[in-house]
């Protein structure tokens, strides 16, 4: 009896931890001793997609091509998908592929019916950087704790940042963009508005120098054209096509992929969006959304402390909201290990030795299977493009065997799409009407300059009516007295004025004593 229909052979075994009864996706055929058995078919159950994956290997062994095969059967399947596509080969998947000899043979290799489709898609971009329907987010949406986390801000900081995100809530001043923000903090240490703070502590201006330097350190990363209007509504990415296909999102990122903080930011965002909003729903038959982050290792390189516990909080909670999360890399060191431990799908694509850290990392990624009938070592650097080690979850959650594959061939292209049609896709997108253009209404940092500038009028007012009050004395001052005339002579003269006095004395003493009642002395 051969391998390929003994039961009790190592090959058998293996593939019977894959005979899954619910729906599945089919990622190729069984490799054993050098052989391909198409009978022998490897997937992986479509419910337990939400317990998250990774796709691993070296640079050209075909991770982005299983990331598209991936995709493209959780759209045949009803399940929306999204792609952050670094590279920018990835836009293909709305195309259909091109046949050629090379996928005749794999299609016959692994018991594949191949046939050319492209998949309903949405290309996205961040903030409009490069193609795509722009993605935004207003500062408010984004939050203080999310800000502080991506400002590298320490807990006095935050706390700070939190009063003054509730201070502009409470004040009705907006934070749409980061000029907003900063108008806000700029204002809580001018003169006018320190006691505005004052009763529940106060912002320092050291404090406020490191915010305000923090956010320049960002938007130096292209930030600033992330925060905006209209903001992005994170339920368009859960949609199907009207065939009820899964529609696939794909983000282009070429254009930022040397601005990692900024696609950080986004990921935070757009995770912390996602799980506020969606409802506990646990296990389901088929996950209401998965993501593919391509080129992982690019996410967590530099990444703060606070963004790494924020995506590992993020990836063990949102699995019971339906949604799940696979990076795609090139070893799984790339993937720090309280993130690994959460991803329970796992392709494994060649790894090369060609130095002693390529050889630590070989043997680093062999301890994270399960124990196998594979000598992993040998085998993770003589596989070929297109093949992986696989295991993932079996319908009752327990690892399945590790299992050698040869894997199919995405039907979509493989390959980016032509510039020109990806533009005539992302302009014919009922959304790129409703996001494309930027909004700047008024907010806070328009009020804020507004009331500023009402001030410094009604100071150059005042400070004119003064200085005219002042010229209209001075004038006074300086003008000549005219000549007095006969009579004011007359009167002015000291004749007159010691006469005055004389009639005076003497009328005041005829009063005085009229009213008094004295009598006049006798002579």
């Amino acid at each position: 009896m051969s391998e390929s229909t003994d039961p009790a052979s190592p090959a058998g075994q293996i593939a019977a931890g894959y005979a899954f009864t619910g729906p599945a996706l089919d990622l190729g055929a069984l490799l054993w001793d050098g052989t391909c058995l198409p009978d022998r078919q490897i997937r992986i159950p479509l419910s337990m997609l939400n317990r998250h994956g990774l796709v691993a290997g070296a640079t050209g062994t075909g991770k982005t091509k299983t990331l598209q095969l991936i995709a493209e059967q959780l759209s045949a399947n009803g399940v929306p998908v999204f792609l952050a596509d670094i590279k920018g080969d990835v836009s293909g998947i709305s195309a259909p592929g091109t046949p050629n000899e090379k996928i005749a043979e794999r299609a016959k290799d692994v018991a594949q019916e191949w046939e050319a489709t492209g998949f309903p898609s949405e290309f996205y971009s961040l903030g409009g950087i490069g193609p795509g329907i722009p993605l935004r987010s207003t500062v408010t949406s984004f939050g203080p704790v999310l800000m502080s986390k991506v400002l590298q801000l320490n807990q006095t900081q935050e706390q700070s940042l939190g009063l003054i995100f509730h201070y502009a809530d409470t004040k009705g001043l907006e934070l749409i963009d980061l000029k907003d923000l900063r108008a806000v903090v700029a204002f809580l240490v001018s003169d006018k508005g320190k006691p505005e703070l004052k009763g529940i502590g106060g912002l320092s201006t050291v404090t406020a120098g490191v915010i305000l330097r923090a956010l320049t350190a960002f938007e130096q990363q292209g930030a600033a054209e992330f925060f905006g209007e209209p903001e992005f509504d994170t339920s368009e990415f859960l949609r199907t096509a009207a065939d009820g296909r899964g529609l696939v999102s794909v983000l282009e990122l070429p254009a930022v992929q040397d601005k990692p903080q900024l696609f950080s930011t986004f990921l935070m965002w757009l995770l912390a969006d996602l799980y506020g909003d969606l409802p506990e729903v646990g296990d389901l038959e088929k996950p209401k959304l998965v993501f593919f982050f391509d080129e992982a290792h690019l996410l967590f390189n530099g990444a703060s402390k606070a963004f790494l516990e924020a995506i590992t909080q993020t990836v063990r909670l949102i699995r019971s909201k339906g949604i799940g999360v696979f990076f795609v890399t090139q070893t799984p060191k790339d993937v720090p290990a309280d993130v690994l431990a959460q991803l329970g799908n796992r392709v494994q694509h060649a790894l090369r030795a060609f130095t002693p850290d390529d050889a630590k990392a070989l043997k680093a990624t062999v301890k994270t299977f399960p124990n196998s009938a594979y000598d992993l070592e040998e085998l993770l650097t003589q596989l070929g493009t297109g093949e992986a080690v696989i295991t993932v979850l079996s319908e009752n959650g327990a690892p399945t065997p590790v299992a050698a594959t040869r894997l199919r061939a995405p039907q979509s292209l493989m390959g980016p799409v032509d510039a020109a049609e990806l533009d005539r896709a992302v302009k014919s997108s009922l959304l790129y009407s409703r996001y494309a253009e930027p909004i700047d209404r008024e907010s806070a940092y328009e009020k804020i300059s507004a009331e500023q500038a009402a001030a410094e009028a009604e100071a150059e007012a005042a400070a004119a009516a003064a200085e005219a009050e002042k010229q209209a004395k001075a004038a006074a001052k300086a003008a000549p007295k005219p000549d007095p005339s006969l009579a004011e002579q007359v009167v002015g003269s000291g004749l007159f004025r010691s006469l005055a006095r004389s009639i005076g004395t003497q009328l005041g003493r005829e009063i005085s004593r009229s009213i008094f009642g004295t009598a006049r002395r006798r002579r």
